[in-house]
């Protein structure tokens, strides 16, 4: 008999995604900074040497936030195709799978201690905060990327809607920023994740206000067929 895999948890992602719903499907299709924030013995400064020299990294990271399943299932029902169509886990990259192991690819920014902490900074991840990480390994162009790839029902990127600040999230934003909070990076931030429009794609209606919790705001939208409106920006209460 096989012994079950035991994996260390190397490091926790410290990210502004607060929730589920808001992070992107796949990593890279926003520019949000985070950091790994590295745990003994694995904040060993020497564990990085080199580590500059390559401009990506693959994250192994874990399900953390999962509902726990009742056995094995082997189909799922993708967001992308509206979440009535089943296909097989092993042809998804699913939440829900045997091994609760997740796999990305994000830009190395830069690697420095702070605040008595090792810290990995990246941007284009899509973990969730707090996200234990189980491995960190360089990305290597010439093998890792695959120019004819095949990409199934995921062959297309998402079309991106134009994001609109409504009059009162402006003042909203103004009176944030008097106070100390947010910066035009975070706001910048916030339309990227906005565009990628991170309803289900079951869910259509224009009227509904949809909320989303996005670093230290509260983020409330409108979506319609081409645009989405942010209708308000307000500090999120914990």
């Amino acid at each position: 008999m096989i012994t079950p895999l035991q994996v260390p948890v190397i490091g926790f992602m410290h990210s502004p995604f607060k929730e589920k719903f808001g992070i992107p499907r796949q990593p890279n299709l926003v520019d949000v900074e985070s950091y790994i924030v590295m745990q003994a013995p694995y904040d060993d400064i020497r564990a990085f040497a080199g580590i500059e020299e390559f401009s990506h990294l693959w994250l192994l990271w874990q399900f953390h936030h999962n509902k726990a399943l009742d056995g094995f299932r082997p189909q799922i029902r993708p967001p992308r195709l509206g979440g009535n169509q089943k296909i097989g886990v092993f042809a998804s990259r699913s939440m829900y799978r045997p091994a609760q192991i997740g796999l990305s690819v994000v830009r190395l920014k830069r690697v420095e201690q702070l605040d008595g902490q090792l810290r990995v900074y990246v941007s284009g991840a899509d973990l969730l905060d707090g996200t234990p990480i189980v491995d960190i390994k360089p990305y290597i162009a010439y093998s890792d990327a695959i120019a004819d790839a095949q990409s199934g029902y995921a062959s297309q990127a998402p079309q991106l809607k134009q994001v609109i600040w409504s009059d009162t999230a402006l003042v909203q934003r103004t009176q944030l920023a008097e106070r100390g909070l947010g910066s035009s990076r975070q706001y910048q931030e916030i339309e990227q994740v906005l565009a990628l429009d991170p309803r289900p794609a079951y869910q259509d209606d224009p009227e509904r206000i949809y909320g989303l919790h996005f670093a230290e705001f509260d983020v409330r939208f409108q979506v319609s067929a081409t645009e989405i409106v942010i209708v308000e920006l307000i500090e999120y209460a914990s």
